[in-house]
């Protein structure tokens, strides 16, 4: 079908123009398109993107889907702008074996709303001590491209040159979760002012700083590139412009909440607010900030991480950490970068589609909006005034520390090759379009 979309700002650009979009590609951007046969979406100047891609999302299947789905996970994506995403592999069992990645892949294509990417494991249950099968997983239908134990660190130095080494050899990245254990011990908050004041174990910034720098020069060593998950130290900012400075290839996220949140949230001891890493301090999200702007951090990911209540209305020590994201990581980005001056809409666009996209290699996202581009495309409403509710959001789970907050953009319509994935708050399945 053809898709008409009328009186957009294209990267919000004036004057509005139309965009008509015929079998899954952008076929005519101008003012007043005829639209034919197509269906017509009025843009009424809402901004025009590519749509988003998600390098680090947790969708809980297989093995808790009572607390996400890659159906529902999928839902809370397209809502949110996302055309693509990246799974995490600590399901249960681990996606560590072309079984449970091909089965993710052909789930995500199932379902329709959004490219899910099976991410592999890259130690053997995320065990840290035998290298999965990753050429395999690689070579599978889900032809995996990045491989990451995330919720874990691969804290031998060893197994992690090996993986960085096969990596090239592959044509596939390695994502780090950057935590020296040994410094984390029994550690929930971050090491600082507040923890100390409530009486909560410290979570030291040098326990991802250390890993950062020393993967940084296991890539340099092993000719690999290597990208770091959700960054959260100012630390980190530096040693990035450091290791990018002497030619390593290295990459690095920032998660909405670490732009947005700092430790004096533990003030209440919600567990809502437990995240892996920590909610830093003021100063943190600052250097991100800049970071993000800058260059020196990539990408936006969301970590969107879905828990059952029995896992955050427990003590804050015993509580899973992580926290909802999809669906107001654009927001949040707005409000913390495109508000202040530090991004404008063409840098929305560079953090949340084309960079994310680049670092995996995705050739058919975070395009340019240009006549011939595939339409994987995102409409946003920057005047949109909307109030967070947890049990309104498309999971399964609520936990979002966002709830009750109010912000003022808002994703309005996904495109998934040209097909509406999402529109005014509601998915469309590809049963029935």
């Amino acid at each position: 079908m053809s898709v008409l979309l009328k009186g957009v700002l294209v990267y919000g650009e004036e004057p509005a123009t139309d965009v008509l979009i015929d079998d899954g590609q952008i076929a005519s951007i101008g003012p007043d398109l005829d639209p034919g046969d197509a269906e017509v979406v009025e843009g009424h100047g809402q901004i025009l993107l590519p749509g988003f891609v998600d390098l680090h999302t947790h969708l809980r299947e297989p093995g808790r889907e009572d607390t996400e789905t890659i159906a529902t996970g999928s839902a809370a994506a397209a809502l949110g702008g996302y055309t693509a995403v990246f799974a995490m592999a600590n399901t249960s069992p681990v996606a560590d074996s072309v079984v449970i990645t091909d089965h993710v892949w052909r789930r995500g294509q199932e379902v329709g709303l959004v490219d899910v990417h099976p991410v592999g494991a890259i130690t053997v249950g995320l065990g840290g001590t035998q290298l999965a099968e990753m050429a395999t997983m690689a070579a599978g239908v889900g032809k995996v491209r990045m491989f990451s134990d995330d919720g874990k660190c691969v804290d031998d130095p060893l197994i992690m040159r090996r993986a960085l080494e096969y990596s090239s050899s592959l044509g596939v990245l390695i994502a780090q979760h950057a935590e020296e254990p040994r410094l984390t011990v029994n550690a929930i908050a971050h090491e600082g002012p507040t923890a100390a004041r409530l009486g909560l174990a410290g979570w030291p910034r040098a326990a991802e700083e250390s890993i950062v720098a020393r993967d940084a020069l296991l890539a340099r060593d092993a000719g690999a590139s290597v990208h770091i998950c959700h960054a959260s130290t100012a630390g980190t900012v530096e040693l990035l412009k450091w290791a990018r400075g002497q030619g390593i290839s290295i990459t690095a996220e920032v998660t909405p909440h670490h732009l947005l949140l700092d430790d004096s949230r533990l003030e209440t001891y919600d567990a809502i607010n437990k995240v892996n890493p920590p909610l830093r301090e003021a100063s943190d999200v600052d250097a991100l900030r800049r970071g993000l702007a800058d260059g020196t951090v990539d990408c936006v990911a969301t970590d969107h991480a879905p828990h059952a209540e029995q896992d955050k209305c427990c003590e804050f020590a015993q509580a899973k950490p992580g926290m909802l994201g999809l669906e107001t990581a654009l927001a949040i980005v707005v409000q913390t970068m495109v508000e202040p001056g530090l991004l404008d809409w063409r840098g929305v666009a560079r953090v949340m589609s084309e960079r994310p996209a680049q670092i995996v290699g995705l050739s058919d996202q975070g395009r340019p909006i240009e006549v011939g581009e595939t339409a994987n495309l995102v409409l946003v409403d920057p005047c949109a005034s909307w109030t967070v509710v947890g049990k309104k959001l498309a999971s399964i789970s609520d936990n979002t520390p966002f709830e009750s907050m109010t912000f003022s953009a808002k994703v309005t319509t996904t495109l998934l090759r040209g097909r509406i994935t999402a529109r005014d708050g509601v998915t469309r399945s590809k049963v029935g379009d």
